[in-house]
């Protein structure tokens, strides 16, 4: 309550800051009745703030009124009894106020972080059902900032610029009302002043948004700065090829340009205050000196000069404030419709009605006539959550044409062919992260479009090439694969990976912290990691996308003995990259250009002399 009665506050010095290009945007349609439908389940706390911050607007117009009062009733015809009335109420008003501002700010909080619950949850869980196309184009941080400021900026709409522009409003109203009352020569004096209020907040405000816009802009870049060299692989990357000397004189660049702006914000500020605080001074002065003759002349008396002095410092304030809502309103209604944006952008690879759970038994995997084209970008991203433009708009080639195969119950497959050729798209259409264009790929005779996500990822368990670990501990990753997990079977998995020594080995054992994406350990130890988490997971099916490769001999052979344990039994898609994978698949697809072009076991495909015995020349034919 004490900004409302001291006229400029903090909050409309945000109100000035606000970047006024926001007003030119465009929403989309609905949009208001959608934050309708999210203020509906707050509408009695929304109700009571509302109710409390027109009682509070209330009790600061009433202060001047009680001075005028005491003067006027108490002082000058000399009645103490009055005077002690009078203050008493200004005082029991008083710990009202304080009350009320408590309150307020009880409500307040319950809604806005009820709102940023709400739909900091709901973002989240959408985002975490977009198909793997959709992280693969959409910038980490955009997204982010998705959950973070815009939500923060749409829970302001429901909080911070309701509030002022009601509590501005009725107090404008009261005020102007209480000084018509007691004197309207006054009023029209304080209201011919008031362009020389609002044109300074104007301009002052214009410069403010462009800066605060610039500041925002170069707060974002040195961030991006520290993130990556802060991040593992850029600090790998930095102590490798980079120069710290030349490093530091970057950052030291974008830091000074920050704090440059941030030196000329702060000036314009201090400014806009002074000059405004003059204004209303020179106005205090002319009531004073106008309202002065007039009490003199008997016009009014003394206390009405007082109050309308009072109410004066009480009527800039919201009107300066109320000059800029437009722009706090848009703000606030560009924030939800950011992120509404994400929310309505439907996931490609979803859940259908009605799915049912793969059905029991050893897996086959077959893969019936399927052709597939990875999606544009428009089809799976929001151009706002891309770093760069995107060129690629149109429809992308087709990456897989005519796939067609079975794996038995129990059989290994191998996959083999040159980068590029569509091996690890095949088995991304296995687990389902993405769906084909045309054909389908069934698991026990069930296409995977139609069963469910939980079931498929019960069924499918996969290791790719870079195994990657959260940072968290030993077990929390293992077990994030099979929550329910008891202690000794996570130590089963890890002796069926080969790796129970190493971690028993480690001061903290399973509460080892493995350091963002698993940097504390190596490439061997982190895929026999991965390889304990899918063997937890026990999957009917796996796939394996080139898990050995980049490994030192003594990894591999560890890798590829707990990899004899993880396919024991279960049906297999494995990426070639080894002799030995290729010498003990049940059958050998080798594609070229998104088909199949031969099949069959090793022996026999060398004896063809055809695309398979080119690849085994230059892959394979130099191991023993």
């Amino acid at each position: 309550m004490a900004m409302m009665g001291g006229g400029f506050g903090p909050q409309m010095m945000r109100s000035l800051r606000r970047d006024s290009s926001v007003t030119k945007e465009r929403l989309t349609p609905g949009t208001v009745r959608r934050i309708a439908r999210y203020a509906r389940p707050f509408s009695r706390h929304i109700s009571a703030f509302l109710a409390l911050v027109v009682i509070g607007s209330g009790i600061v117009i009433a202060n001047p009124l009680l001075m005028k009062a005491i003067i006027d009733n108490g002082i000058m015809p000399k009645r103490p009894g009055v005077v002690v009335t009078l203050a008493v109420v200004i005082a029991v008003l008083a710990v009202a106020d304080a009350g009320l501002t408590l309150a307020q700010r009880w409500f307040s909080a319950r809604v806005g972080e009820g709102l940023i619950y709400n739909l900091r949850t709901e973002v989240f869980d959408h985002v975490q059902r977009m198909p793997v196309a959709f992280f693969m184009r959409t910038q980490t941080g955009a997204l982010v900032s998705r959950l973070n400021t815009d939500v923060i900026g749409a829970q302001r709409a429901l909080t911070s610029t309701l509030s002022s522009v009601v509590s501005n409003v009725v107090m404008l109203v009261l005020v102007l009302g209480a000084m018509l009352v007691l004197s309207w020569q006054i009023t029209a004096v304080a209201l011919v002043l008031l362009p020389i209020f609002i044109f300074p907040a104007k301009w002052v405000g214009r410069k403010m948004s462009g800066l605060t816009r610039e500041q925002m802009e170069l707060d974002a870049e040195m961030s991006s700065m520290m993130t990556e060299r802060f991040n593992v692989a850029g600090a790998m990357v930095a102590k490798l090829y980079g120069r710290p000397d030349e490093e530091a004189a970057a950052f030291g660049r974008r830091a000074g340009r920050v704090r440059d702006v941030g030196v000329t914000v702060g000036m314009y500020g201090t400014v806009f205050r002074v000059a405004l605080g003059l204004v209303a001074a020179l106005a205090t002065a002319l009531v004073y000196g106008g309202g002065g003759l007039l009490a003199v002349d008997d016009v009014f008396e003394l206390g009405t000069l007082v109050a309308l002095a009072a109410l004066l410092m009480r009527l800039y304030g919201p009107l300066t404030s109320l000059s800029n809502v437009h722009v706090d309103v848009m703000t606030a209604l560009v924030s939800f419709d950011r992120v509404f944006e994400v929310l309505d952008l439907e996931p490609m690879v979803a859940e259908r009605p009605g799915a049912r759970a793969v059905p029991d038994g050893t897996a086959s995997v077959e893969f019936d006539d399927v052709r597939f084209r990875y999606p544009a970008a428009s089809e799976v991203s929001l151009a706002s959550l891309e770093a760069v433009a995107r060129p690629d708009t149109g429809p992308s080639q087709e990456v897989l044409r005519g796939i067609t195969f079975t794996a038995r119950p129990g059989e290994m497959i191998a996959l083999v062919g040159h980068s590029g050729a569509g091996k690890t798209t095949i088995t991304s259409l296995v687990s389902r992260l993405y769906d084909p264009d045309e054909g389908a790929v069934r698991i026990n005779g069930l296409d995977v479009r139609d069963a469910t996500f939980d079931s498929l990822r019960d069924t499918v368990g996969v290791v790719m090439q870079d195994a990657h670990l959260f940072h968290d501990t030993i077990g929390a990753n293992l077990a994030y694969a099979r929550p329910g997990a008891t202690e000794e079977e996570i130590w089963e998995a890890l002796r069926a990976a080969q790796i129970a020594e190493l971690v028993e080995g480690l001061p903290e054992g399973l509460e080892t912290v493995v350091g963002d994406r698993g940097y504390r350990l190596s490439g061997g130890e982190k895929q026999r990691l991965a390889l304990a988490r899918l063997l937890l997971k026990a999957p009917r099916v796996v796939v394996l996308d080139e898990a050995t490769a980049h490994l030192d001999s003594e990894s591999e052979v560890a890798v590829q003995q707990a990899l004899k344990i993880a396919l024991a039994g279960r049906t297999s898609l494995v990426i070639a990259h080894r002799l030995s994978t290729i010498r003990e698949a049940d059958q050998i697809l080798v594609v070229q250009d998104g088909r199949v072009v031969e099949r069959g076991r090793h022996e026999e495909l060398l004896a063809r002399g055809a695309v398979y015995a080119e690849l085994y020349r230059t892959q394979f034919s130099s191991e023993p």
